[in-house]
């Protein structure tokens, strides 16, 4: 489990907050998400960035691949 860099308190999905980083602020953590919530109608799920198809599966052994 994470916790903040100023503090012990857990850090859990629901106070994660996305990437972010500027000249006057703290680096924030990424957002967790469950594979679970992402892939509600099977074991895989595609991904659009910038033109580009990815394929995001669980396998048997419940590892992530993502291939291109």
């Amino acid at each position: 489990m994470m916790t903040t860099p100023d503090s012990t308190e857990p850090v859990t999905p629901a106070r994660t907050n996305a990437v972010c980083q500027s000249n006057n602020a703290k680096p924030r953590f990424p957002k967790i998400i469950e594979f679970n919530d992402l892939c509600r109608c099977g074991e895989e799920i595609w991904i659009e960035n910038e033109g580009q198809i990815y394929r995001l599966r669980r396998t048997r052994q419940g590892k992530l691949i993502l291939t291109k």
